[in-house]
């Protein structure tokens, strides 16, 4: 099988998405990254109708760090794995405030130290936020990433992100990452993908699976 370009892959994502981005509603860093940690195994849509309230009551990691998980958990309750997130969030906080004097860091190693925060997280807060050149691997991009051997199957979400990073021109991490989503949620869905409208079929292993 022929493999695809991945700068060919991007140019055609840019013209199918022009104005993909993050759907998470965020006013600065610090909602950014309870957002992402929110985020996990749920939707943005669900976790953007539960953060206006959060961040009136907690409107920084000051605040956020001294609230009891109980009072945390009424406010997101709809989402799956609450309690966990709200201890999530909490502990986060906690490790802003002590070990950041309050201020989200800019630096991968200095993120991914914070309770809470993984790769993908601190990826999407370096570029989200404060415009450094990242690419965050959620299960989107991990999904299109495998099936159209970009990566394989077994790989990691960090060794998708390495090989991304290799495949990927710098500059267009910050796109490439937002496309890529867009391109998983709205079209090559991890179920019932419309492969149909799809124009990379031809590199795709779960198409060719579905043609045996």
């Amino acid at each position: 099988m022929k493999h695809i370009d991945p700068v060919a892959f991007l140019d055609t994502l840019a013209q199918m998405f022009p104005d993909a981005h993050c759907e998470l509603d965020h006013r600065n860093a610090y909602e950014m990254a309870v957002a992402v940690i929110l985020s996990a195994q749920t939707t943005d849509a669900s976790v953007n109708k539960v953060t206006p309230s959060l961040f009136e009551k907690y409107p920084d990691a000051f605040s956020l760090a001294s609230a009891q998980q109980n009072d945390v958990e009424a406010y997101i309750a709809s989402l799956g794995l609450y309690r966990n997130k709200a201890r999530s969030i909490i502990g986060f906080a906690r490790g802003v405030v002590e070990q950041c004097d309050g201020v989200i860091p800019k630096t991968m190693d200095e993120l991914t130290a914070l309770p809470g925060v993984g790769r993908k997280c601190a990826n999407v807060i370096l570029s989200e936020c404060y415009q450094i050149p990242s690419l965050a691997v959620d299960t989107h991009v991990s999904r299109i990433a495998k099936r159209l051997y970009l990566a394989f199957e077994k790989d990691s979400v960090d060794t998708i992100e390495r090989k991304l990073k290799q495949k990927i021109p710098k500059e267009r991490w910050i796109a490439s990452h937002h496309q890529m989503i867009f391109f998983g949620r709205y079209l090559c869905h991890a179920r019932n993908p419309e492969c149909d409208r799809c124009p990379f079929t031809q590199y795709c292993r779960y198409h060719k699976a579905m043609k045996k």
